[in-house]
């Protein structure tokens, strides 16, 4: 029943805040969820008064009783998926599969991050003195079990991942580096972007200082402020939408076995892999399409080497050939097979914890990217690796 979705509703409006830096922006964290919300109908060609389901992160601030209440909606479907990156994905096909059942019939997926106004999710926290309750809650659950053993940022735990793929396969970090290079470089025609008018060199990755061996400071997506939002409605509602819109072609969500946040008895194969095999396998059931197919890549990059255990379990090369196809150039703006995170991704445009990959994704279909592919017809947009459950789209242009 994978297809069951295929090509049922559509994501028909877009909005996003302007992003910034960590500490950089000038309104609260839900003036920035509003703001997007807002700008999201108004693309759709909609009012707040049409929608009446909301779909979130759960860690995010921006609860969706308050955010129905600022914005004043009468809600018949509200929905949290559980986690934060990996949930990029998730939140747009449970707003798809409310729409397929009739529980709503227009659904706003929205995130909004103000790390400079929180508390910062790359940062390691004891929780003694902790504000948040969303920092007390971490730390009593699988801090207390990570901590005693070093392992007390994300990038300390996904950096054993890379190193291993490095130890069995000699992934260099030299081709880590590629991905953030080929995101940089994306982000220098894209104007939102924080990381506009800041190009990066493979040299530059490389001088940059470690963060956690065998990660350095281009490795890491970036600490930012900022929201986005999207509208998902049904296929023939969206005949009437203001803009073109864009159909969800398949979707999947869901974690491999033995995996875990603990990571406590893991299988030997999940520690060079993102975790996403059989999500891959399902979204690109659910889809009815392949991996040749595929368009254009917007991949989650919390950390350039969970890219490229990504590419290879959404089939793009075999296990262990990440980092040779990095450094082919298939993820390169224009030429390459699969171009990358077209908008600059995580790592360059801006960290809203991977709902703006989905709006990328978005306007490479309608034709509006600043690296627009030519001809795109499919986009794959995967949420974040290791960090399970976790969850992927496949896009398609509307005929």
């Amino acid at each position: 029943m994978a297809w069951a979705l295929r090509d049922r509703t559509a994501i028909i409006g877009l909005g996003e805040t302007a992003y910034t830096k960590r500490g950089g922006a000038a309104q609260s964290e839900m003036g920035l969820a509003c703001e997007a919300i807002r700008r999201a109908v108004t693309d759709a060609g909609l009012t707040l008064d049409d929608v009446d389901g909301l779909c979130a992160y759960n860690s995010d601030r921006c609860t969706i009783v308050e955010v129905a209440e600022a914005l004043n909606l009468q809600l018949r479907f509200a929905n949290l998926y559980p986690g934060g990156g990996n949930s990029a994905a998730g939140v747009v096909q449970n707003a798809a599969m409310a729409i397929a059942t009739g529980s709503a019939r227009v659904v706003v997926c929205y995130r909004s991050i103000c790390q400079g106004q929180q508390f910062r999710y790359g940062q390691a926290r004891s929780g003694y003195g902790a504000h948040s309750a969303a920092i007390q809650a971490t730390v009593s659950s699988w801090q207390a079990y990570m901590a005693p053993f070093g392992l007390m940022t994300p990038a300390q735990i996904c950096a054993l991942d890379a190193r291993r793929h490095m130890h069995l396969y000699g992934t260099t970090s030299e081709q880590f580096g590629l991905v953030a290079v080929c995101c940089y470089a994306n982000a220098q025609r894209n104007p939102r972007a924080v990381m506009y008018g800041r190009p990066l060199t493979l040299e530059q990755h490389q001088a940059s200082r470690m963060i956690s061996d065998p990660y350095r400071l281009y490795d890491c997506c970036q600490e930012s402020d900022g929201a986005c939002a999207l509208v998902v409605t049904s296929r023939e509602q969206a005949r009437d939408a203001a803009a073109s819109p864009v159909l969800i072609a398949g979707a999947a969500q869901g974690m491999a076995h033995g995996d875990g946040v603990y990571r406590g008895g893991r299988p030997d194969e999940l520690w060079t892999s993102a975790g996403m095999t059989e999500v891959a396998r399902e979204v690109y059931e659910a889809a009815g399409v392949s991996p040749a197919e595929i368009d254009v890549v917007q991949a989650y990059e919390n950390f350039t080497g969970q890219v490229v255990m990504a590419l290879e379990d959404f089939g793009f090369c075999e296990r262990g050939e990440g980092g040779a196809y990095v450094q082919s150039g298939a993820i390169n703006w224009p030429d390459g097979s699969t171009p990358l995170n077209t908008s600059g991704g995580n790592l360059a445009e801006a960290y809203i914890h991977g709902l703006s990959l989905v709006l990328e994704g978005v306007r490479q279909l309608r034709g509006q990217s600043t690296s627009q592919v030519e001809d795109a017809e499919h986009c794959l947009v995967t949420a974040g690796p290791s960090a399970p459950p976790s969850s992927a789209l496949i896009l398609r242009r509307a005929a």
